[in-house]
């Protein structure tokens, strides 16, 4: 018994307290390091240059950022980049749609045929049945009075001079007297809805 405890007592007193600020302090090497580094960031950025080279991160100035977007009043609109962000998932990229679900644009006879029925489907949308080249859709398409008359006029004549299509391009009045004339709040029910527009005088 005595033996087992004598080597307990010898293995304790190997044993080292828990290091601590007073018995174990930071090197002071370590904390002139840091100390320099951290005096070098704040020295960086006090005196850097505001602006660089333009391909180390965004170097806009206060002229660019102040420009008007897309969109906003006088400002031109892309129109591929209004189809890509609002009719692409159902019309597809290349125009042609999807079979039995929903109807090309490119070919189209409602893209190409009259400039006042195309600006009131892109205002108003359009619920129920719809034939396209042939082929009888039967759907809902949304209104996208949302966006403005720039926005619609850039959509809707990038889409009449995309793909096979080789119409004119539409103006943004068209959309702007279109959208006074008629305040509809919902969708055309069908294709006869829509071709009684071009009965009406404009």
């Amino acid at each position: 018994m005595q033996k087992d405890h004598a080597s307990r007592n010898r293995a304790q007193d190997r044993e080292t307290e828990d290091p601590s600020e007073r018995n174990r302090p930071i090197p002071l090497i370590v904390a002139a390091i840091t100390l320099a580094v951290v005096i070098f960031g704040v020295a960086y950025i006090l005196f850097s240059e505001p602006f660089g080279e333009a391909d180390l991160g965004d170097r806009r100035t206060v002229a660019d950022l102040q420009a008007p977007v897309a969109g906003a009043s006088g400002a031109a609109a892309d129109g591929k980049q209004v189809f890509t962000a609002n009719c692409v998932a159902c019309h597809q990229a290349t125009g042609k749609g999807l079979p039995g679900v929903f109807p090309p644009l490119d070919g189209s006879e409602w893209v190409n045929g009259d400039e006042r029925t195309m600006a009131n489907i892109l205002l108003h949308g359009i619920n129920g049945e719809m034939t396209v080249m042939g082929n009888t859709f039967k759907g809902a398409m949304p209104s996208f009075k949302q966006l403005s008359d720039a926005e619609l006029a850039a959509v809707a004549s990038y889409v009449r001079g995309e793909w096979s299509n080789k119409s004119g391009a539409i103006k943004s009045e068209l959309f702007a007297a279109e959208r006074k004339a008629d305040t509809r709040t919902t969708p055309f029910n069908g294709e006869a809805e829509v071709r009684a527009i071009t009965a009406k005088a404009p």
